[in-house]
């Protein structure tokens, strides 16, 4: 899965303003920070304060700022809320003409639509406060646990990657 840079955008502008709680920031003034279109940049923050998850004041002393404290945010909503859709295939969107013959049978859409749920049920596990915290010790939920045939194939993976060397 990978998400749009309309997702990733958002996720900076909450980011950027979570650092710099204590003042208002400008739009120019995060995307000069992460090097990204202003125009761009626009949509996004008006998405976020329709969202309620940034004020926006216009004047001086105006700019942007957090709607809430950013340990209240959490980053499924987040994802939810500005990605466009999570139609894996086609027959994850109900406005496409589904030409799969094997749908009755089959158990693809739940397995994926499964997964995504847990996907955004793990995101919702953290907030941008969370993201910020790089200098914590990592405990035991922050690491990947994988199965043990998944962790073999990587090993396995690896041990022909570096015979190939």
């Amino acid at each position: 899965m990978q998400l749009t840079l309309y997702t990733d955008y958002s996720l900076r502008t909450l980011v950027y303003l979570s650092l710099n709680q204590d003042r208002s920031t400008t739009i120019s003034e995060i995307a000069e920070h992460f090097n990204i279109s202003r125009n761009h940049l626009v949509k996004v923050v008006h998405n976020l304060s329709s969202k309620n998850y940034i004020l926006s004041s216009r004047g001086k002393g105006g700019g942007l700022k957090l709607a809430r404290a950013p340990e209240l945010i959490k980053i499924g909503d987040v994802i939810l809320d500005t990605e466009p859709n999570f139609h894996m295939v086609e027959c994850f969107n109900p406005a496409t003409a589904n030409n799969c013959s094997v749908e009755p049978i089959c158990r693809l859409k739940s397995i994926l639509g499964k997964t995504t749920d847990q996907f955004l049920n793990t995101l919702n596990q953290y907030n941008i406060s969370d993201v910020l915290r790089s200098n914590e010790k990592k405990t035991n939920s922050d690491t990947i646990q994988l199965s043990p045939e998944i962790q073999k194939s990587l090993e396995d993976a690896t041990d022909i990657g570096s015979q190939q060397k």
